[in-house]
């Protein structure tokens, strides 16, 4: 099923070969929403996503893309290794995703106008500052550089977080070693596993405004960290929180 979504929208990328960045990330919305439908990975999402600005979030796999690509039209600053990656590396390359290679000095600097150019069409640009994924049990500190480039552009910058849950019995699998993804796991099994889970379900917060820095733009450090603040007390909802819509 997924090789059959991959053909039809790599056809349709191929044929109508959209101008603009906004067209390209239509294109990818589409394909990631049609992929989620099909293979009965469902979104809960409390808040909205921002129509403008750009997204900070924590970062657990390579599915956090599929998914907020499924929920708006929207650019990606990601790490140079995703550009790899079978599909999602071709998917993100061709939504014009601004590429980070982590350790580089000056990495976040050549990003701003990739970054830039994404907020000139129009599009919300989703980043995620740990730099890595994690199994979702914590969250890593946030890298300050890209953070500041943004702010830099002008931008406010709305915390987000994303979470996975197993709502069927998977014979003991689990969202921390199925679902989640790390550099040292590789990727193809990964995938494969993904695709015999039954019962994902993403749940999406969005914050409902933009981060108050209390740091001045020249201060990454502690913004990073006012950003960390505003992404982890989003956390896990409870059983009284109200999902607003369900994707």
């Amino acid at each position: 099923m997924l090789l059959a979504y991959f053909v039809k929208f790599s056809l349709e990328l191929l044929i109508k070969r959209p101008p603009t960045q906004q067209g390209r990330a239509e294109w990818l919305h589409r394909f990631a929403a049609s992929a989620l439908r099909g293979l009965g990975v469902r979104i809960d999402v409390v808040g909205n996503f921002p129509e403008h600005g750009s997204v900070i979030s924590n970062h657990l796999s390579y599915l956090d893309i599929v998914t907020y690509a499924a929920l708006h039209p929207c650019a990606f600053v990601s790490k140079i290794e995703i550009a790899s990656y079978p599909v999602v590396g071709w998917m993100a390359t061709m939504a014009g995703t601004v590429f980070v290679a982590r350790g580089h000095g000056g990495s976040a600097l050549k990003a701003r106008s990739g970054v830039e150019a994404a907020f000139e069409a129009g599009l919300p640009v989703v980043f995620f500052p740990e730099g890595t994924t994690t199994d979702g049990t914590k969250m890593l500190k946030f890298h300050g550089g890209l953070l500041s480039q943004v702010r830099n552009a002008g931008s406010e910058v709305t915390a987000a977080h994303i979470y996975y849950h197993l709502d069927a019995d998977n014979g003991g699998a689990t969202v921390e070693k199925e679902v989640c993804w790390g550099d040292d796991i590789s990727l193809l099994p990964h995938i494969l596993r993904i695709l015999g889970l039954k019962g994902i379900r993403a749940e999406v917060h969005f914050a409902d405004a933009p981060i108050v820095f209390a740091s001045d733009l020249n201060n990454r450090k502690q913004a990073a960290e006012e950003a960390w603040v505003a992404v982890a007390g989003l956390g896990r909802s409870d059983k009284g929180t109200e999902l607003v819509h369900h994707f």
